[in-house]
């Protein structure tokens, strides 16, 4: 009808007759209209925002610096002078060319302390017998080399446990021309014409090896002799060995590896592959050693300094003189008994001559590392 269709108009169109601003929703609840000031308010210009991103500060680049890590320099505060019998040393007390004095009581050469102080010059002074402060004798190619380890090390300041002071291990070494002979007071026979060595060999035995590197896990041959000089044939043996990282026999860490006469007990230890080589020579002796490293050390150098006897080649070996080796916990002692003592006589058992031989350094390092196939 008419009427109902104005009404529903009416009610669809609210601008024809807006009752006080309400209204019904799909629900049948009235909805109060917002008013005119609201809807100035809600259609109103709208501030622009201002916010943005902040923004990260550029960070400049590094400037290239031409920087070098100072190395140290080998001072030449250290001289030595060469006598017939004894040998002369003289130290600056600024050891490092720093300004820094060092103190008499740190410094030592073998482990002889020093024997006199020049007060005005600030110098420190040696005077030993060349046999004296533990020093090693090695033979290089026609030379006879004394060589011992001047060491210093720093103490800390008095009523603190610091120092600000570097030690140091400095090789002072006297070189003399090898005569035809060599005299060497024995034991047990006034002095005779020996000389004993130690050699590093090829892997064949075949001759001296010319590189002292070696990686761990290689195998080191040495070989043992002695020179003979108009005399009658001897036979060598190893009595000991030690290795020390500085021409130093007693200095630390210090391993020995052959004790007891002759008994080669680094495979006994560390069950390694050392042994003794069957015997080819009588004037010579040759060992196998595993290739090892000081835990710890600040240096990969390995000086071994051996004690060699020599007997007669005639006399048979026994427990002082003989070449012991240990293979899977057992031992294998090697008495060369199958030498007469033709008529020589029973006193001539005991006679032996035995001297120090010395070889070094020895350069040992890590094995190179490989790792999926690149090296």
């Amino acid at each position: 009808p008419p009427k109902f269709k104005a009404v529903l108009n009416a009610f669809l169109n609210p601008l024809q007759k807006a009752s006080q601003f309400q209204s019904l929703d799909s629900r049948g609840f009235v909805q109060e209209q917002p008013g005119f000031q609201e809807k100035q308010l809600l259609q109103g210009p709208v501030k622009p925002l201002d916010w943005r991103f902040p923004i990260v500060p550029e960070v400049q680049s590094e400037l290239v610096v031409d920087f070098q890590l100072r190395q140290p320099v080998t001072p030449s505060s250290v001289a030595v002078q060469c006598g017939e019998n004894r040998v002369l040393v003289e130290v600056k007390k600024d050891l490092f060319s720093n300004g820094q004095l060092i103190q008499p009581s740190g410094l030592s050469m073998g482990g002889c302390p020093v024997v006199d102080e020049d007060s005005a010059s600030r110098v420190l002074l040696f005077e030993y017998e060349l046999q004296d402060c533990n020093g090693v004798l090695m033979m290089i190619e026609d030379e006879l080399v004394y060589t011992f380890a001047l060491t210093y090390t720093p103490e800390a300041f008095a009523g603190t446990p610091i120092t600000r002071t570097n030690g140091a291990v400095v090789g002072v070494q006297c070189h003399y021309q090898r005569p035809t002979w060599v005299p060497y007071a024995s034991t047990e026979v006034g002095e005779e014409v020996l000389l004993f060595s130690l050699k590093l060999m090829m892997d064949d035995w075949s001759y001296q090896r010319p590189s002292n590197l070696y990686f761990l896990g290689d195998v080191v041959n040495i070989e043992a002799s002695v020179k003979v000089y108009n005399h009658v044939p001897l036979r060598v043996f190893v009595d000991c060995c030690v290795a020390t990282q500085v021409p130093d026999v007693n200095a630390l860490p210090r391993y020995s590896f052959i004790e007891n006469h002759g008994c080669l007990v680094d495979a006994k230890a560390t069950a390694s592959s050392s042994r003794f080589m069957p015997r080819t020579q009588e004037d010579q002796i040759r060992f196998q050693l595993e290739a090892f490293m000081f835990q710890g050390g600040y240096s990969p150098s390995i000086y071994i300094t051996c004690i060699v006897k020599a007997t007669l080649a005639s006399a048979p070996s026994d427990a002082l003189r003989k070449s012991c080796s240990f293979c899977n916990g057992y031992v294998h002692i090697a008495f060369d008994t199958s030498s007469a003592l033709l008529n020589l006589g029973i006193c001539l058992l005991g006679i032996q001559w035995e001297g120090k031989a010395s070889l070094g350094p020895v350069m040992v390092q890590e094995q190179p590392k490989t790792f999926a196939g690149f090296q």
